[in-house]
């Protein structure tokens, strides 16, 4: 059983950038398929960013061109690099885990088996 968590999160300014990283201490993530999501209050849940088990990815209309998806070497972690925040993006961001899916139904159909708990993103001007 995954225990995902989240980490990254803060207060930060109009453009400034952020990198949340979703970790499990005790499973790999290699082979799972994992996703970013937010969710604003009084908002549906997003993905915005997905990326599969054979490293192909998928981003989001909402922060396309502004983040980055990655696996890190060890396996275990995947990073979501943020740049030119907006205060649009203040949120609360999930990382989930998925083990079949391809990274654009992951995020399209908001797919996870696995969810953490979610970390704070508030970006002020």
């Amino acid at each position: 059983q995954l225990q995902l968590v989240e980490s990254g999160g803060g207060l930060v300014q109009s453009g400034d950038s952020l990198r949340l990283s979703c970790t499990d201490s005790e499973e790999t993530l290699r082979y799972w398929a994992i996703g970013w999501f937010r969710q604003a209050p009084g908002k549906e849940r997003e993905g915005v960013s997905c990326i599969s088990s054979d490293v192909s990815t998928y981003y989001g209309q909402s922060m396309k061109g502004r983040v980055t998806i990655y696996r890190e070497e060890a396996g275990n972690k995947v990073s979501l690099q943020m740049n030119s925040l907006k205060p649009s993006d203040t949120a609360t961001y999930y990382c989930a885990a998925a083990r079949d899916p391809t990274a654009q139904a992951m995020c399209t159909l908001i797919a996870g088996d696995h969810w953490g708990r979610g970390t704070q993103v508030t970006v002020s001007t």
